[in-house]
């Protein structure tokens, strides 16, 4: 029967995300669902269905994409199909409404399932899909590649966060270099360290590229 269940979520999420374009599409959830099973098989977490659950449907009441009222009567009514008992339920929901960076205003975490999807979801957010989300999501957004003229922010509100002027690069030092020293399991920290070198080769290169050097 949860097999059944988890099938059918993914034939919904399939054909709810098909085509979108800023990096949080149907394959980006299948990502970070693939990547929290092997987080939980390497802390040594048996049940994986609710960690399964909440990796597949952590984006649907993202306020980056949908009014907080609409994500939340999506988010109930995907979760009305599901026979779960109330400490199951409950569960699923603090994961998908706790992961998010939000600028640096993130919940506190207390459930090493709730870890385990926050690392995974995190992990897909650096390394080279990583660098490929963050233009995909800012040529969406309208933010520039780069401008010299921005500073790096810090100390930002979640609403400065969300639609302040930036830039594509400058959201490397804002968000994605920080990832790597707040992951919050010992498979997810090493996991982000290939990753999180990639990216600062990946910096480097550029500002060569930028500024006109061999």
């Amino acid at each position: 029967m949860e097999r059944k269940k988890l099938d059918d979520i993914i034939d919904y999420l399939k054909r709810q995300y098909f085509g979108e374009s800023t990096g949080h599409d149907w394959f980006h959830l299948n990502r970070v669902r693939k990547q929290a099973l092997i987080i939980a098989r390497e802390e040594n977490v048996p049940n994986t269905y609710i960690i399964e659950l909440a990796a597949l449907l952590h984006d649907v009441p993202d306020e980056k994409f949908v009014e907080e009222e609409e994500g939340k009567e999506k988010l109930d009514y995907i979760l009305s199909t599901l026979s779960l008992r109330d400490s199951e339920m409950e569960l699923l929901k603090s994961i998908i409404y706790s992961i998010s960076y939000k600028g640096g205003h993130e919940a506190e975490l207390t459930s090493i399932e709730a870890k385990i999807v926050r690392d995974a979801d995190r992990l897909d957010a650096i390394g080279a899909i990583g660098i490929a989300r963050t233009f995909a999501y800012g040529g969406k957004k309208g933010r520039s590649l780069y401008n010299p003229e921005f500073q790096v922010r810090v100390g930002m509100t979640l609403d400065e966060y969300r639609n302040g002027d930036s830039s594509s690069i400058h959201h490397f030092y804002e968000k994605l270099l920080k990832l790597k020293d707040l992951m919050c399991t010992e498979t997810g920290r090493k996991l982000a360290e290939e990753r999180h070198a990639f990216m600062l080769g990946f910096l480097e290169q550029f500002n060569k590229e930028w500024n006109g050097q061999e």
